[in-house]
């Protein structure tokens, strides 16, 4: 899976050019001049696959509590990605998204001799608007309410491993005698659900990635993906997930 998504991302990243060379402090980062919406997307789509990558180590470790935060950035990375593409697809760049792309390409600090004395307060643009952008009903009658509250349901969920809340924390404790497994454990209880669990976010990726080859105008590509997401699914007794990309 990894490969294929991989092999889709080369295409679509040499579309927007390659990022220039600039100055900052006493070396140089690189920095996309334009700050279009198409590379914004890009760069989301990197951090899947990197993300991807990371919770598979920590699930083959058993380390289940790092691997279930991991999975609250993808989340936000899956959001983004498709409040971004479903604005190119649907011809509909709205102020929201200006005032996420302003936000994305505000650098971390606008002084280059004091992170200190920095003044940039880059601002957070709503969760709840990214969400109501990308569960608008366009024409499939899908129910906008209900798919809002799954998304917050499965944020709070695992905002809980983010956080460390006590309910997710004490996944750590079992056994018997029980007690708490701080090196990562693939004896634990939980364990077979969060293999589960990492192949939703695979499955979900492969969707971005869908996403976006139609966002850039890559039609093969697109349907090169959509394909893989049937033979994935097929593969990994996630059927259920066809009937839900059916009714979209």
């Amino acid at each position: 899976m990894l490969e294929t998504l991989g092999g889709a991302f080369e295409p679509l990243a040499r579309k927007v050019g390659r990022p220039i060379r600039q100055p900052m402090g006493d070396g140089y980062v690189y920095r996309y001049k334009d700050k279009s919406i198409y590379q914004a997307i890009i760069q989301k789509l990197s951090r899947v696959l990197t993300g991807l990558q990371a919770i598979s180590v920590l699930n083959n470790a058993g380390l289940l509590q790092e691997q279930a935060a991991l999975q609250r950035t993808l989340d936000e990375f899956g959001e983004d990605i498709m409040f971004l593409c479903f604005g190119v697809i649907f011809e509909e760049i709205t102020d929201t998204h200006k005032e996420y792309l302003a936000a994305f390409y505000e650098e971390e600090f606008d002084n280059p001799d004091s992170a200190i004395a920095s003044t940039q307060k880059r601002p957070m643009i709503s969760r709840k608007k990214i969400r109501a952008f990308n569960s608008k009903d366009r024409g499939t009658g899908y129910d906008q309410s209900s798919t809002i509250e799954i998304s917050r349901t499965i944020n709070k969920t695992y905002s809980g491993y983010v956080h460390g809340a006590s309910p997710q924390l004490m996944e750590l404790y079992y056994g018997d005698p029980p007690y708490f497994h701080l090196g990562g454990g693939v004896d634990s209880p939980f364990y077979e659900d969060h293999v589960g669990d990492l192949l939703n976010y695979y499955y979900r990726a492969i969707h971005s990635f869908a996403c976006a080859a139609k966002a850039f105008g890559e039609e093969e590509l697109f349907a090169k993906i959509l394909d893989y997401s049937v033979e994935f699914a097929m593969a990994s007794g996630k059927e259920s997930h066809l009937r839900e990309t059916t009714k979209t």
